[in-house]
């Protein structure tokens, strides 16, 4: 009987090799489970971070403090042919905070009032807070002065004056600051930009809702 003769094929260096990768496999590096480890907690953090927020504000319901003219005057209002604006006029600016778990400051608050463009006064106030829920009113008085117009302005002026209406410009802003829960400190910009009207036969102010820096 001949002998049998094994035709296996022998093994080549590629199928050695693939029997070598699947046989050894490589091992996650340490760094890579503290990674990922970091990062999920990271994640879940910043989960809870947003949650807590969310519920804070709908406990809360933080509001924009705000500012306002609740009332004016036009005291005096003379003028005379050779172009002289004298006038003397009252304005209550009233500072409020509608939250009810939070009192706010006020700062750098200034305004100034114009005719036609041309300044009149500037009225500033310092540093001030107002507690929850509160407000607080400042009483400007802007004393008597002559103010030389140009002949347009004289003729806007004459015009005011056969209507019975005449409108200044009040401009100005107030930075506030409150602390909403744990939310933290919050820090806005009040501004503030209307027209002041008044009857020029008796002084008296035309009341107007835009006159605020509250949103609508």
């Amino acid at each position: 009987m001949l002998p049998r003769t094994d035709l296996r094929p022998a093994p080549t260096t590629r199928s050695l090799a693939m029997k070598d990768r699947f046989r050894f496999k490589p091992r996650t590096h340490p760094l890579v489970w503290v990674t990922a480890i970091v990062c999920t907690i990271l994640s879940i953090a910043v989960i809870i971070t947003g949650i807590v927020v969310f519920v804070g504000y709908m406990i809360i319901r933080p509001r924009v403090p705000f500012i306002s003219v609740t009332s004016a005057h036009l005291d005096t209002i003379r003028y005379d042919q050779a172009g002289l604006l004298e006038i003397q006029m009252a304005i209550d600016i009233r500072a409020e905070n509608d939250n009810a778990k939070a009192h706010a400051s006020f700062s750098d608050t200034s305004f100034v009032l114009s005719f036609d463009a041309l300044q009149i006064a500037k009225l500033v106030a310092g540093p001030f807070d107002v507690s929850k829920n509160s407000s607080t009113v400042f009483n400007y008085v802007i004393p008597s002065s002559q103010i030389p117009l140009d002949r347009t302005r004289m003729e806007q002026l004459d015009f005011s004056l056969k209507r019975n209406e005449i409108t200044f410009d009040l401009k100005g802003k107030s930075r506030t600051r409150w602390r909403v829960g744990l939310l933290g400190s919050v820090k806005f910009w009040c501004h503030l930009s209307c027209e002041l009207r008044f009857h020029t036969s008796n002084g008296s102010y035309i009341n107007s809702r835009r006159c605020s820096s509250k949103s609508k």
